[in-house]
């Protein structure tokens, strides 16, 4: 099994190919170590060639209470009062580190993805 990591944009489209091509193959043959080999190598080229930015905290929110079927008045155990939890969903308020806190344990929203600030608190 020659395997050789991945550096150019060529070599990325040959592994991509591969991949697709391995993409039946059953988890313990020799093509299932292959496929999972070339994932792994195309996983870290593109994290270091595309990387994801964090979303901005308040999208993460609504996008939590979107998937999760929940109302603003779900959110008061984790942010306050009504009026906070309708401020920092309208960016009039900043989060702080205890509704960080409550929201990535109550949502699941990843802490890194809450304390970023958002793009129009920033621009302020």
């Amino acid at each position: 099994m020659e395997i050789k990591p991945i550096r150019t944009k060529t070599d990325y489209r040959s592994a991509l190919k591969e991949i697709d091509s391995l993409m039946g193959a059953r988890s313990g043959s020799r093509e299932g170590e292959r496929l999972d080999v070339l994932v792994t190598l195309v996983e870290a080229y593109e994290a270091k060639h595309f990387p994801m930015d964090l979303p901005d905290p308040v999208e993460a929110i609504k996008f939590s209470m979107e998937k999760g079927g929940l109302a603003p008045k779900d959110l008061v155990p984790m942010i306050g009062q009504i009026n906070r939890v309708y401020e920092v969903l309208g960016r009039k308020r900043p989060l702080t580190l205890k509704m960080i806190w409550r929201l990535h344990r109550g949502l699941g929203i990843p802490a890194e993805s809450l304390i970023k600030q958002s793009d129009e608190l920033r621009a302020a």
